[in-house]
């Protein structure tokens, strides 16, 4: 007689690892914070952006009051620097630059204490007001400067006569320096302290492989 066969031992059958396991019961995800709403940051996108313009009347006044002058002088027929290795064209754009990376910062600043959240409309308000806002400054520190016709000016007080040549901004890129600051100090001050996001899903993780 033979021996009766002996079934094979059965494998040891264990439960599939898994990489993510279902929360437990009851959990439910922490809601994330909503911003005040697209309408909301589209009205306060446009009121920062008119409070920056109206800013430029200052930068203006302090562009036309400190920046230094530039003495010329005319022949009867045509207007010549006085000091021809002079730096002061150089100051006048200067000066408006320095001003301009301020006021850029001011406003960021301020911007950042009232709102304290990013977005694209609020970038994009900094960048259009800091622009207009240059644009104001620019165009009425010419007006209230020396006359714009400094031909007409040096025959007026004669030749060889030194007198002031209007205001002018000769590097056109000083009417972006508001602009940059603003975006670079906000971008950085957003980064460094705007409230994060809360985690939605605040539970541990299972770790892979689980351990023993």
């Amino acid at each position: 007689m033979t021996a009766p066969l002996t079934p094979p031992p059965q494998p040891n059958h264990q439960p599939p690892h898994h990489v993510w396991q279902a929360p437990p019961p009851g959990y439910a995800p922490v809601p994330e914070e909503d911003g005040p709403g697209m309408k909301t940051e589209l009205r306060e996108a446009a009121v920062i952006t008119v409070a920056t313009a109206i800013g430029g009347v200052l930068l203006g006044l302090l562009w036309w009051w400190l920046a230094p002058h530039v003495p010329v002088f005319s022949d009867g027929v045509d207007v010549y620097p006085r000091d021809v290795e002079g730096e002061q064209v150089i100051g006048v754009d200067g000066t408006f630059s320095l001003l301009a990376v301020g006021f850029g910062l001011v406003t960021a600043v301020v911007v950042f204490l009232l709102r304290r959240r990013g977005g694209i409309p609020l970038i994009v308000a900094l960048t259009v007001g800091g622009i207009l806002a240059s644009l104001v400054a620019w165009r009425l520190g010419i007006w209230l400067g020396p006359t714009q016709d400094a031909l007409a000016h040096g025959k007026e007080v004669g030749k060889g006569v030194t007198f002031d040549a209007p205001l002018a901004i000769s590097a056109k890129g000083a009417l972006l320096a508001w602009s940059v600051s603003a975006l670079l100090v906000h971008l950085g001050l957003t980064a460094l302290f705007a409230p994060r996001d809360p985690d939605p899903y605040p539970f541990d993780q299972p770790q892979y492989p689980p351990q023993a």
